[in-house]
């Protein structure tokens, strides 16, 4: 049985809401829920899911205390494919929950033929000859003048530095952006600014779900696991079954029902709900076609080609139990990381446009509608970091050399309660294998990041706040000479 995520709730309260126009109650919501599905969720979490949908302008409220009532919004609403909704009503013009990217006519071909309601399209079962069919080099889901397109948008600043440079530059942003987004494509509730505490200060939201906590805290450390694995002499990152079996290892760690099948290929029978699409069942073909997709995404010569080729067909074999759209989105960064290309962080990316385009690839094999989503994103995401360079300062290339050693040694200063003095560094200096050639350098880099390091920075460092009080009040009472 497929796991409820919190988008699958939204939806079911929703159409629980939209049965009762003249309203109901919180406890009746509860009852239904129960007849629904078999389990209602708790009160506080019923509660969260009630207020967004009312912030979305999905449903509306009415009354006060125990004569609060819920009740389905002016206009009537129909439940389309895969909880994805859209407003009903002739002749009447609204403005709509999500609205609709701009798209090329064969996508909007597409769009329109996955809106009916599940009964009215017909169930399909995976095709291993959509995968066999592409040709590297050969076939081309993205034309020859878009690639082009892609590229110009694309180009950065890093493109005679080493891979993953850019990246790195943007690291803190890019954490945040794409954990949030791709978590928001999964029905996450976290708003941007709660993710940003989540991953700069630790601080998880009040009132979230740990399951929520614990996607985010996921895509982070896989986002850093891409980049720091990412270089041209030790690049350990590639398109083979152990990069994306610890791939998804990372994005599924404390998710699974069970936790055997985390970065395992999947050897049971899924499904997925909101759609006629049903997943290949045999394990023997999973891991034949997983080994052939991956072979097939290390032949093709182009980055973004690579890129939208994994958005496509991974989550289209269903190779892991759960996780394989997270994984996609995740996994279409690694070629243009590697080539020093502007990143994919689906920010802004609308739910519905996202979902209705990967309806069409399970569906009707189709690409168009994802593609015209994954071209938007991208531009999206070029416009932002792009911009976001044109104010950065140049990195210093030893603080990327020595990210890692620096904040160990910030580390050691801290919890050691030492001060920054000069002769109180050079045994952390000393203990942290920096090379003799580049020792005052990195002598230099820790003293300035010990006297820039204040409460807002501390997450930087991996530290906790009572850590740095206690430092700095350690070093008010007189200990050392200060730098």
């Amino acid at each position: 049985m497929p796991r409820i995520t919190p988008n699958d709730e939204l939806h079911l309260i929703e159409s629980i809401v939209a049965a009762h126009p003249g309203g109901i109650g919180i406890a009746e919501i509860e009852m239904a829920m129960v007849q629904r599905q078999g389990g209602a969720l708790n009160r506080r979490t019923l509660q969260r899911r009630l207020l967004k949908l009312i912030d979305a302008q999905r449903i509306a409220s009415e009354g006060q205390s125990i004569a609060l009532v819920y009740k389905p919004v002016a206009l009537a609403w129909a439940q389309l494919a895969g909880g994805v909704i859209a407003p009903v009503g002739v002749g009447v013009a609204v403005a709509e929950a999500e609205p609709d990217l701009p798209v090329s006519p064969a996508g909007a071909s597409i769009r329109d033929r996955v809106r009916p309601p599940l009964m009215h399209r017909r169930p399909v079962g995976y095709r291993r000859e959509f995968l066999e069919a592409y040709q590297p080099g050969v076939t081309f889901y993205l034309p020859a003048a878009l690639r082009s397109q892609l590229h110009e948008m694309g180009r950065t600043p890093a493109h005679e530095r080493p891979a993953g440079t850019y990246a790195r530059d943007i690291l803190s942003r890019l954490l945040v952006d794409l954990s949030w987004a791709s978590s928001r494509l999964e029905g996450n509730t976290y708003s941007r600014l709660d993710t940003q505490n989540l991953i700069e200060h630790g601080q998880a939201a009040q009132g979230k779900d740990a399951i929520e906590t614990q996607m985010i805290l996921n895509h982070k450390a896989a986002i850093e696991m891409l980049i720091e694995d990412t270089n041209e002499d030790t690049n350990e990152v590639g398109f083979d079954a152990f990069t994306f079996k610890n791939l998804h290892a990372v994005l599924s760690q404390d998710l699974m029902r069970d936790p055997q099948a985390s970065g395992r290929l999947r050897r049971r029978v899924v499904e997925i709900s909101g759609t006629v699409f049903h997943p290949v069942a045999m394990p023997q073909v999973i891991e034949d076609c997983f080994e052939l997709l991956l072979n097939k995404a290390a032949a093709i010569p182009d980055p973004f080609e690579q890129a939208f080729f994994l958005m496509v067909q991974l989550p289209y074999l269903q190779p892991f139990e759960d996780v394989n759209k997270r994984v996609s989105r995740i996994a279409a960064n690694m070629p243009l990381i590697q080539h020093k290309l502007c990143p994919l962080s689906f920010i802004d990316v609308p739910e519905r446009a996202y979902i209705e385009g990967t309806l069409g690839v399970y569906e009707l094999n189709e690409v168009d509608l994802l593609r015209d989503v994954f071209v938007w994103a991208y531009e999206r995401s070029c416009q932002r970091y792009l911009a976001i360079t044109q104010t950065m300062v140049e990195p210093n290339p030893l603080k990327i050399k020595y990210r890692e050693a620096l904040i160990q040694a910030v580390q050691t200063v801290v919890k050691g309660l030492q001060a920054p003095s000069t002769d109180a560094l050079a045994p952390v200096v000393a203990r942290m294998h920096v090379p003799a050639a580049d020792q005052d350098a990195f002598t230099r880099m820790l003293a300035e990041a010990l006297q820039q390091l204040h409460e807002g920075s501390v997450a930087r460092y991996r530290l906790r706040r009572s850590e740095y009080l206690a430092w700095q009040l350690a070093c008010s009472g007189g200990g050392g000479d200060h730098l």
